[in-house]
């Protein structure tokens, strides 16, 4: 049949016993499975045997899509005959689950139902798992299973779209035994193919770094959780962020993620009004030269009333720290060496900022909303958590760690430099307390 791309068609030509493959999700790898069990039917049919095939799937809704809009339709595309059946199916707790099924006339038959443990071992034939990652239970579904398809001859085709390490299809697919036939289909594999999909587009709309990583690129979750969660974050956007001519004339603190070459130079600049902090602006560089960089601090001091300005000391930040210091003076500049349990301490400070809602940052950004999202916790070998985050060709989380200082640094401040004046009359008319951000205390005792 000409309906087919060349991936699906690498898929349904190999006849490898036991076969699995991860697939982007809606790349048709249910649709191409089911078309495998048409023609084996149909070539049973042809040398006069009868073939077996169940189906087993997530629920039944799915079942009932995979022999609706699978193997029906391939049956009549390919012109032969079929009766319907739809029954009961008992499970050893009492209950039942709907169970569909065709005959055709040569006496081969299809069984699509949910999967489980009973269904797994109520039948010798051959098995289509569909999206086993997600089956419920999967390791007492396979348990059932394979002394089923043991039978010399039957075959096991699986395929799903990852979810997480957790469960036994990661583990199939990531083996390294002969004996399995593995096929990896990626949104960008899919697309080159001829795939009619926008990936930009699917990308943007999708609005989730996590979700499209899994379910496009099919990157396997790691046993990390994301340090600020999507809702967090969305919960402190305001369309007034991030407006540099809405600045009030309060004082400022200023978070500078510092980098030369391959990440990106962030400076955030925080503006307290009442107990909130609302990014003032957000000054990004890339390459720049570090008189560039001492350049653009200048003019943010210009603008705005830096009270503090925390900078990230580690490695080439030692002598960008120095020269501010030098120009602005230790009580308003402060290095921080981003090692051992210092990065947590600063999250964490800014992760709580975060779930009450003190500060605003800029709404519908995407990619400043995947960068905060970015950060993950992880747990070491010691038992001890850590902060990771992957880089990519936005950079390694820089905007997040420039708005963890800056919020870090107005946490740490104890009252305002010499010289110093909040604009009450403005934050008054908010309906803010001019009062400091936290507590006292330096970022690195």
């Amino acid at each position: 049949m000409g309906i087919l791309l060349p991936y699906q068609r690498r898929w349904v030509d190999d006849k490898a016993r036991f076969k699995i493959g991860m697939f982007a999700r809606q790349t048709g790898k249910t649709f191409s499975t089911t078309l495998e069990i048409a023609e084996d039917v149909l070539e049973a049919e042809a040398t006069g045997r009868r073939v077996r095939w169940v189906i087993l799937s997530r629920g039944e809704r799915q079942a009932k899509e995979a022999m609706n809009e699978g193997v029906k339709l391939h049956l009549r595309a390919l012109g032969a005959a079929y009766e319907e059946l739809e029954y009961e199916f008992p499970l050893s707790d009492g209950t039942r689950v709907a169970a569909l099924e065709i005959a055709t006339r040569g006496g081969s038959v299809v069984t699509a139902l949910p999967a489980n443990a009973d269904t797994a071992r109520g039948f010798s034939a051959n098995v289509f798992l569909d999206e086993f990652a997600f089956h419920q239970d999967s390791r007492a579904i396979w348990a059932a299973l394979f002394p089923v398809i043991s039978k010399p001859g039957l075959k096991l085709r699986i395929t799903s779209t990852p979810n997480g390490k957790g469960n036994k299809f990661y583990e199939l697919m990531t083996g390294k035994d002969s004996q399995w036939s593995r096929h990896t289909v990626d949104i960008y594999q899919a697309v080159a193919d001829g795939l009619e999909r926008n990936i930009d587009d699917l990308r943007v709309a999708l609005g989730d770094e996590d979700i499209w990583q899994q379910e496009f690129e099919l990157k396997w979750a790691e046993a990390a959780s994301a340090w600020l969660g999507y809702e967090v974050i969305a919960g402190c956007e305001h369309p007034e962020a991030g407006l540099p001519e809405l600045y009030q004339g309060g004082l400022c603190f200023f978070g500078n993620d510092i980098a030369r070459r391959r990440h990106l130079w962030v400076c955030w600049v925080w503006e307290l009004v009442g107990d909130v902090l609302w990014t003032r602006e957000i000054s990004e560089l890339r390459n720049a030269s570090f008189a560039e960089q001492d350049q653009e601090i200048a003019r943010l001091h210009g603008v705005y009333h830096m009270t503090r300005l925390v900078m990230d000391q580690t490695g080439m930040g030692e002598k960008p720290v120095e020269d501010m210091q030098r120009l602005y003076g230790a009580a308003h500049v402060e290095g921080v060496i981003m090692a051992g349990a210092r990065p947590l301490t600063i999250a964490t400070v800014a992760r709580q900022a975060f779930e009450e809602k003190r500060v605003r940052i800029p709404a519908g950004n995407a990619v400043l909303r995947a960068d905060l999202h970015k950060i993950k916790k992880v747990i070491g070998p010691t038992g001890a958590p850590r902060l990771v985050a992957d880089q990519d060709g936005e950079g390694h989380a820089d905007r997040a760690w420039a708005s963890f200082l800056g919020i870090a640094g107005a946490d740490m401040s104890t009252a305002p430099p010499a010289g110093a004046s909040v604009n009450n009359e403005n934050q008054r008319a908010r309906g803010h307390r001019p009062r400091m951000f936290g507590r006292a205390g330096r970022l690195h005792a």
